[in-house]
């Protein structure tokens, strides 16, 4: 919550009195930018690394989980059905009501919203990664076993190659998405920019609001421009092709 504070009669909003406060804070403008950047490094800084992290875990973690069902999918197609069907559930599930359920489980802490976090990437990184591996032409399977590659040489040096735009398509959507999510992680006490946004909320102050939602969905569009520069320097065939 915001130290220092004051709070004017007739229910009025809760305005920040960090020393001499300027007229556009007394006001409750919509947004202060003086106030916002004489506060960024101690109010925002903080949580704008603790939701890249949160993100960056839950992103980590969750493709390396949908990676290694999408493979066992795409040798065994029994596995398919079952795995896409759970990660369907947890994706339906609404975010409070899955921060809230977790917390019955694993306690207030960073853990129960990792939890939760990676479980709503599951189904995008599955699909995806699963839909890239199977979208691998026929010809360049066979052209890789008659150049007498294994089928782990295949699956490393021709298959994951050919399958990274959807790869990387997914990884995108799961991270804009995570970003989203981790939002309302500061509900069970996660950290992140949901913190200041909750802040805003409950005492009114509009800048701090306004701040850090901003701060969120340029963090969002700033990971998915560095995703595609990252995708296209992975994937410098597919620009060609292109061209052609």
């Amino acid at each position: 919550m915001i130290s220092g504070l004051i709070t004017p009669a007739a229910g009025g909003p809760v305005i920040p009195t960090f020393g001499k406060s300027s007229t556009c804070v007394v006001q409750n403008h919509q947004f202060c930018m003086s106030w916002f950047l004489d506060n960024f490094s101690s109010r925002f800084q903080p949580r704008l690394l603790e939701h890249i992290e949160l993100t960056a875990i839950a992103v980590g973690v969750g493709m390396v989980i949908a990676f290694a069902a999408a493979l066992l999918a795409h040798t065994q197609s029994w596995f398919e059905t079952p795995f896409s069907l759970l990660a369907a559930f947890f994706y339906t599930i609404p975010a409070l009501a899955f921060f809230e359920v977790m917390v019955q489980v694993t306690g207030i802490n960073r853990l129960t919203a990792e939890i939760a976090l990676v479980s709503y990437t599951l189904l995008i990184l599955f699909r995806n990664t699963l839909t890239g591996l199977r979208a691998v032409p026929d010809d360049a399977l066979q052209a890789a076993e008659a150049m007498g590659l294994t089928r782990r040489q295949t699956l490393t040096r021709v298959e994951l190659p050919l399958a990274l735009p959807p790869i990387m398509a997914g990884i995108r959507i799961a991270t804009v998405t995570t970003i989203s999510l981790t939002t309302v992680a500061a509900y069970i006490g996660a950290g992140g920019l949901g913190e200041p946004i909750f802040d805003g909320i409950q005492t009114g102050f509009k800048t701090e609001f306004v701040a850090a939602g901003f701060l969120a969905v340029a963090l969002a569009l700033v990971a998915d421009g560095l995703l595609v520069i990252v995708q296209r320097l992975l994937t410098p065939w597919a620009r060609r092709v292109r061209r052609a």
